[in-house]
């Protein structure tokens, strides 16, 4: 199988000084990691792409570890578009997260782009224990502008303490299941997002169900967690939609 294989790690760790410290940031190939500014306790990290991709064939992975009084946050430099390669193989894109009781994580990176032509799955895994902190967002545009999208597949799996409290899976573009396109689920939408929001006091006051500005929707999860959902014409209406919704659940 050709394509480019590559596999970047970050390990944050309370440094004992009411900060946080990064003792792993390891780049590889494509995936560039660099620490920015933080504010407070956070510290921050991008992920800058070094070349295109994931292009057919391409195997990337990020995994990101939080431990014990930990905060973490971690964006991207840029939308990452999926382009078809030279090969016919499918691309394939995994996200490994695992934070630490105390530990938070912020993972906000930018949109995902699938391009005409491209063939790509991403998983997204996420391991908490029980007292940890998350924000997840995912951000899918299908097509550049005035462009058919490619296929697309992804999958988020959340698990708290052990107990699965979301496995979702959507797939759009050619050869998806049919019905992906129609009004039960983007109803003619070119952008599709969600963010995941676990907070141990959800335990004792989960979120509500809601339908939220700009049509994002919250739904309670079964364990301290929430799930907000949006579809949306472009990408900049749906970060406008998340965005909003994170507002009104008060959370920075």
């Amino acid at each position: 199988m050709g394509g480019v294989h590559a596999t970047a790690r970050i390990a944050a760790r309370a440094d004992g000084r009411g900060g946080t410290a990064l003792p792993v940031l390891e780049s590889d190939g494509p995936l560039a990691l660099r620490r920015t500014r933080g504010t407070g306790a956070q510290a921050r990290v991008l992920l800058v792409g070094a070349m295109s991709g994931p292009l057919g064939g391409d195997r990337f992975a990020v995994e990101a570890d939080v431990g014990e009084g930990a905060r973490l946050r971690v964006g991207s430099a840029a939308a990452t578009i999926a382009l078809p390669g030279q090969t016919k193989d499918d691309a394939r894109y995994d996200v490994r997260l695992r934070v630490a009781d105390g530990g938070e994580l912020h993972w906000l990176p930018e949109p995902l782009i699938s391009a005409k032509g491209s063939d790509l799955s991403v998983v997204t895994r996420v391991e908490l224990h029980a007292g940890a902190r998350l924000v997840v967002r995912e951000e899918q545009v299908l097509g550049r502008v005035g462009e058919e999208p490619g296929r697309l597949g992804s999958r988020l799996v959340v698990r708290i303490a052990g107990r699965v409290v979301l496995d979702q899976e959507l797939a759009c573009g050619p050869g998806a299941p049919g019905g992906w396109d129609g009004p039960a689920v983007l109803a003619g939408n070119r952008a599709v997002g969600q963010l995941v929001i676990v907070r141990p006091e959800f335990a004792h006051v989960p979120a509500e169900s809601a339908i939220l500005a700009q049509g994002a929707c919250v739904m309670p999860l079964a364990g301290p967690a929430a799930l907000v959902t949006a579809v949306a014409p472009d990408g900049l209406r749906l970060r406008r939609a998340l965005d909003e919704a994170l507002a009104e659940l008060h959370i920075r």
